[in-house]
């Protein structure tokens, strides 16, 4: 069982920068890839950023690559979502989460994921 918190939202403007951060418990969490997802009102919950259980690869989601980092400290079993030149459409509830299973791929698909956190809001101003 991994149970995550997310933290670091709030309000920015646009071209502006904020740093997400996923702190989880348990002492397996160097063994699980994790992924950021998001929702904006009246979407669907889509695709942000992945990270291998290594930190060594990363996956990013079209709209986002070369403006968000992932990255992860396993010592301090957090993962981050560094975000830098924000745009209005990147308004949204942001959430990490945890695939079921230990030393998978990276992965874009929600269904892989079986652990989620509470979400943390993250909105940007034109």
């Amino acid at each position: 069982q991994v149970q995550l918190v997310e933290s670091g939202g709030g309000l920015v403007q646009a071209g502006g920068s904020l740093r997400l951060s996923c702190a989880a418990s348990g002492p397996t969490f160097s063994m699980y890839a994790m992924g950021w997802f998001r929702q904006a009102p009246g979407k669907e919950r889509e695709f942000v950023a992945a990270i291998s259980w290594s930190g060594d690869n990363t996956y990013y989601a079209d709209s986002v690559k070369g403006r968000f980092t992932i990255s992860r400290d396993n010592a301090k079993n957090t993962v981050y979502l560094q975000m830098n030149s924000l745009k209005p459409e990147d308004t949204a509830v942001y959430y990490c989460a945890a695939p079921g299973t230990v030393y998978s791929g990276l992965d874009s698909s929600q269904g892989k994921y079986d652990y989620w956190g509470q979400g943390t809001q993250v909105t940007v101003s034109s």
